[in-house]
């Protein structure tokens, strides 16, 4: 079978033979220490990816795709007539009104500042997953001036308070009596508690009927601060909030959930750039060990170097042969690196708790962390890109030495031997 010379002889290099044990060893180090790196990029960067997905499924799990505000006054009037045209584009999958305000909420002597969320119940299901996260009580007890309503566990726990207790909601609107200005203030019974598993939303989120809301903040009765929209692929949010703007009448404002929580997703793409570059230095660390490899290899094969150049090889081809020995070195490892690394991210969810079981320990405890097991997400594109990465790096490490062998003088190699 024909074999170039390159090829052949570089592959003949790669096995151990009798004086380069030494220099095998440190190859195999070198192709294991590739993997290494292949393997903790890929898994570290899909457990992120796991992470940031398990954060935005429960973050939007309460917050909408698209919102739907006024631009000159704080209510819609027209919202209902407004909710029936959206209705007709055919990604949208679900519509619904609220009001929104600041608030304190006291009971005894704890004072805590919240949000107030005026809701539809019914509606609400459609664009909310609070009716599946609720701990106690139930949506349906949100009913119109019956001044009920829910709040997250983390501020029931902090108020102490019951199913059935009542709790004071003040206001930031003032009201005149005979003794002078005194802050807005209604007595309401907490009929329900959720936990959404975020500190966000359960330590300051408090929903009521929307008529309630409405009377509670002064807006006219049957009135809505804003439309919240829910739609089949999130990610086609920003496209879908321009094409609303562009077509509904002036006078709203239409934004979508990247816009609103725009710092926390960019902090964690900063964040995995930056894990990116830290875990590519192992990789780095390792293709110094292919330098040193080869560059031992081309001082042990001074005279194999020598005779093949008085036989006719030239440079290139010389350059040619350390460059195959270690693109051999990075291309197993990164393979090696490629298969560990996938098969760990597609069962670190298994993993993990085995290991937990095992040793009989927590690593993310639950009374700690809102996200107590540790999710995983691989992507194919970040598979690309490692693989890749690591590839180029393999190759330029051998680009010294094989240049450096390329110009061993034959007469200066043998005049010794």
């Amino acid at each position: 079978m024909f074999k170039p010379l390159a090829l052949y002889i570089g592959m003949r290099y790669t096995r151990a033979k009798r004086r380069n044990h030494f220099i095998s060893f440190i190859s195999l180090i070198s192709m294991l220490s590739i993997a290494v790196g292949v393997t903790a990029m890929i898994t570290i960067l899909s457990v992120m990816n796991g992470f940031e997905k398990e954060l935005r499924v429960r973050m939007l799990g309460m917050s909408p795709h698209v919102f739907i505000m006024p631009y000159f006054d704080n209510h819609l009037n027209d919202w209902p007539a407004l909710m029936t045209h959206l209705k007709d584009y055919p990604n949208i999958t679900g519509v619904a009104p609220f009001i929104q305000g600041q608030a304190m909420i006291t009971r005894n002597q704890a004072v805590y500042g919240t949000l107030i969320q005026g809701i539809d119940p019914e509606l609400e299901k459609s664009i909310s997953v609070v009716q599946d996260k609720m701990l106690l009580g139930s949506v349906e007890a949100l009913l119109p001036d019956s001044f009920h309503i829910l709040i997250g566990e983390e501020l029931q726990r902090s108020l102490g308070v019951r199913i059935g207790e009542q709790v004071t909601v003040v206001v930031p609107q003032a009201t005149v009596t005979p003794v002078g200005l005194v802050p807005r203030m209604k007595r309401m019974t907490v009929q329900g508690v959720f936990r959404i598993g975020m500190h966000e939303f359960d330590s300051s989120l408090i929903l009521m009927h929307m008529s309630d809301a409405a009377k509670l903040l002064r807006l006219p009765e049957g009135s809505a601060q804003g439309l919240n929209i829910k739609i089949t692929d999130m990610f086609a949010a920003p496209q879908f909030a321009d094409q609303l703007r562009q077509e509904l009448p002036a006078g709203y404002q239409v934004a979508d959930w990247t816009y609103r929580h725009a710092n926390f997703f960019r902090a964690i793409q900063m964040e995995k750039r930056v894990m990116f570059i830290i875990l590519t230095l192992i990789i780095a660390v390792a293709a110094f060990n292919i330098i040193s490899t080869l560059v031992m290899l081309v001082t042990d094969k001074q005279a194999d170097i020598a005779i093949l150049r008085t036989l006719g090889a030239t440079p290139l081809t010389i350059m040619a042969i350390f460059v195959v020995q270690g693109v051999i070195i990075g291309l197993f490892g990164t393979l090696l690196g490629v298969i560990g690394g996938v098969s760990l991210a597609l069962n670190v969810e298994t993993l993990v708790p085995a290991i937990e079981n095992f040793f009989n320990m927590k690593f993310l405890s639950a009374d700690v962390y809102y996200i107590s097991d540790i999710p995983s997400d691989l992507r194919m594109a970040d598979v690309y890109w490692i693989t890749i990465n690591a590839f180029l790096i393999s190759l330029l490490a051998t680009l010294y030495p094989a240049y450096r062998a390329s110009r061993t003088q034959p007469a200066e190699a043998l005049r010794y031997e």
